[in-house]
C-alpha cells in the first residue's frame, strides 16, 4: 500500500483527493494535516465522508509514515512551506499549487501532465500538479503544437465553476452574487497561461503565438467549459484535424476526442477530458471540457501519483459522471 499524507486538507482540492484515496485499492491515508482544523473530524469539514472514515486532522507531520505527500496549498505557499521543513528524499511530492510549474534552475519538479509527458512523471521524485484552466485549454491544443500547426495568436474563453474560486467566501463566490451571473476576471493576464505556452513550446519550438485567453465565472459549482479557435490552412479538411486528435489521444487514460458536440456534464465528477473540433473556413473551433477539482486537481494528482508509483494509471478513478 502507498502511504499517504495531504497537507492543507481543509479545501476542496484536499476534500477531493480524501474522497478518491479512501476507496483507492492501493492507497492509506495516513495523516492529514491541517493546523487550522486540528483535532477536528475530517468529517467536520468534508461533510460528504460521513460514514466513510474516522480520520481527524492533526498538526503533525509524520513525514516518517508516509510514501508520498500531497501540497494542497494556497499558491506560493508550498515553496514556503519547504524552506520551513525538511522532507525526506525518499519521499514524493505532489505539489497542486503553482510554485514549481515553470522550469527553472535548481527546479526538479516534472510537470504533470500525463499527455504531455508521462514517462518523465513515472520517473519522477517531485511532481508539479497543473492547473485547472491550463490543463482544459492544453488538452485542446496539444495535438496541434506536436505537429506544428500552432501560428498566430490562440483566441480561448473559458468558464469555471465557483470551486475554482477556493473554499473561502469572497465577494464573487457567495450564491446571492454568483447565481444567475455570470462575468470575465484576469482577462490576458491569468495566472495559468505561462505554463500552457510552456508545454506548446516544448512540443512547437517555433510558437511564438500569444494565448489570448478570457476566464469566466460560471454560476454553476464545478466544471470547466473551454472554447478555442486556431488559424488553420482553409483548403484542409476537417477530418484531417478530428485524425490528429484521434491518434495523439489514443492511449490516454482520460482525454477523449468525440466526433460530435461535448457538454460539460459528461465530465463532472469524473478525471476525464473530451474534446472536439469543428472547422469554419480557415478557423478551427476546438471544444474542451474537465472537471476542475478531479481532472483539473486532485484526479489528476492521483493519477499523476499512480504513475509515480508504478501503478494502473486509473487506479482509483474510475468515477460516475454525475450525467444529468
Amino acid at each position: 500500500m502507498i502511504r499517504v499524507g495531504i497537507i492543507g486538507g481543509a479545501g476542496y482540492t484536499a476534500g477531493e483527493l480524501c474522497r478518491i484515496l479512501l476507496n483507492h485499492p492501493e492507497a492509506e491515508i495516513k495523516f492529514i494535516n491541517s493546523s487550522s482544523n486540528a483535532g477536528n473530524k475530517i468529517t467536520d469539514v468534508h461533510e460528504g465522508l460521513y460514514g466513510e472514515t474516522d480520520l481527524v486532522f492533526t498538526d503533525q507531520l509524520p513525514f516518517d509514515e508516509v510514501d508520498v505527500i500531497f501540497f494542497c496549498f494556497g499558491h506560493g505557499k508550498s515553496a514556503e512551506f519547504l524552506q520551513g521543513h525538511d522532507v525526506p528524499s525518499r519521499v514524493k511530492i505532489i505539489d497542486l499549487a503553482q510554485d514549481f510549474r515553470l522550469a527553472a534552475p535548481g527546479n526538479d519538479y516534472v510537470y504533470g501532465l500525463p499527455e504531455l509527458d508521462k514517462a518523465a512523471i513515472a520517473g519522477a521524485q517531485h511532481v508539479a500538479n497543473p492547473g485547472c484552466f491550463a490543463t482544459c485549454i492544453q488538452l485542446g491544443l496539444l495535438p496541434l503544437a506536436a505537429h506544428g500547426l500552432l501560428s498566430g495568436d490562440v483566441s480561448v474563453n473559458a468558464i469555471t465553476g465557483s470551486t475554482g474560486a477556493g473554499v473561502k467566501p469572497g465577494a464573487t463566490t457567495h450564491f446571492s452574487w454568483r447565481n444567475n451571473n455570470m462575468s470575465i476576471y484576469k482577462a490576458f493576464n491569468h495566472q495559468h497561461v505561462p505554463e500552457i505556452c510552456q508545454s506548446l513550446r516544448a512540443l512547437q519550438s517555433d510558437f511564438d503565438g500569444a494565448i489570448d485567453f478570457i476566464p469566466y465565472r460560471g454560476d454553476f459549482a464545478r466544471g470547466i467549459f473551454a472554447t478555442e479557435v486556431v488559424r488553420v490552412d482553409a483548403s484542409v479538411d476537417a477530418g484531417y484535424f478530428a485524425g490528429l486528435y484521434k491518434e495523439y489521444y489514443k492511449d490516454a487514460a482520460f482525454t477523449h476526442y468525440v466526433d460530435k458536440a461535448i457538454d460539460m456534464k459528461q465530465v463532472v465528477n469524473t478525471n476525464k477530458a473530451l474534446v472536439h473540433v469543428d472547422k469554419f473556413g480557415d478557423k478551427l473551433l476546438v471544444t474542451a471540457t474537465i472537471d476542475n477539482l478531479l481532472k483539473g486537481a486532485s484526479g489528476q494528482a492521483v493519477q499523476n501519483m499512480n504513475l509515480m508509483f508504478g501503478l494502473d494509471e486509473t487506479s482509483g478513478l474510475r468515477l460516475k459522471p454525475s450525467a444529468f
